[in-house]
């Protein structure tokens, strides 16, 4: 270590206070972080790209400092969806520092990684308060029956008004209005639960029916419309 010569010159003044850092909540204990190893938590953190053409959701289990489980979730770019391959490959197994100065392949993807890396840090995880945290394979929980991210599609136009594409339950095959020519209700299909069910054997038609629903107050459409086409 080098010191200026006016840093070896001043006299020494004892340090007081050394009580170390704050302790931060971790699955259920609270902790003094002074290590990377010292982390653990489940938590989420959300990323773009320079352009923000494209973002993403990471999703993290976290036991003493090192990456057990990765969900990579992305939306509006093609590149990306190929890059959180790559992403869910590198992840597992590194230490939280390792992967926050690894290259991710996509910029929404370091993005995600930095917000969950200070998400982690502070103490902010979805097990803060969970004695033991929560098992491997619990970020799948996050994309329920069928795992399948839950995504949101809509469009609108002043001249048209809106369309509804894609909601949590699944991709929209038509939307009801009222006299007024105002949404009242949707038709869907999940898709996460129809591909499992042909996958397990089933007929496809028979499965796409089995999973087409409805929400609101469909059945008392007095118009209803396809929202990709009309």
């Amino acid at each position: 270590m080098n010191y200026s010569s006016e840093v070896q010159e001043m006299y020494c003044v004892a340090k007081g206070p050394n009580h170390g850092p704050a302790p931060i909540p971790e699955e259920g204990q609270w902790v003094k972080v002074k290590e990377i190893k010292d982390i653990s938590g489940l938590s989420h953190g959300i990323g773009w790209c320079a352009p923000q053409q494209g973002a993403c959701k990471l999703s993290l289990n976290v036991k003493d400092g090192i990456i057990e489980e990765a969900l990579v979730e992305t939306l509006g770019c093609s590149g990306m969806t190929h890059s959180a391959a790559m992403a869910a490959e590198i992840l597992q197994g590194k230490t939280l520092l390792e992967a926050l100065n690894t290259d991710l392949v996509c910029d929404a993807i370091n993005v995600a990684m930095r917000e969950i890396f200070k998400q982690l840090a502070y103490g902010r995880s979805q097990t803060a308060f969970s004695e033991g945290g929560l098992p491997v394979g619990a970020t799948l929980e996050d994309l329920g029956k069928g795992v399948r991210s839950q995504i949101g599609t809509m469009f609108g136009t002043k001249v048209k008004g809106v369309r509804y594409l894609e909601m949590a339950e699944g991709y929209i095959l038509e939307i009801g209005l009222d006299s007024d020519d105002e949404v009242i209700g949707y038709k869907f299909v999940h898709l996460g639960k129809m591909m499992e069910q042909i996958r397990n054997g089933a007929d496809p038609k028979e499965a796409y029916e089995k999973n087409v629903g409805t929400y609101g107050r469909f059945d008392e459409a007095v118009k209803v419309i396809d929202p990709r086409k009309e």
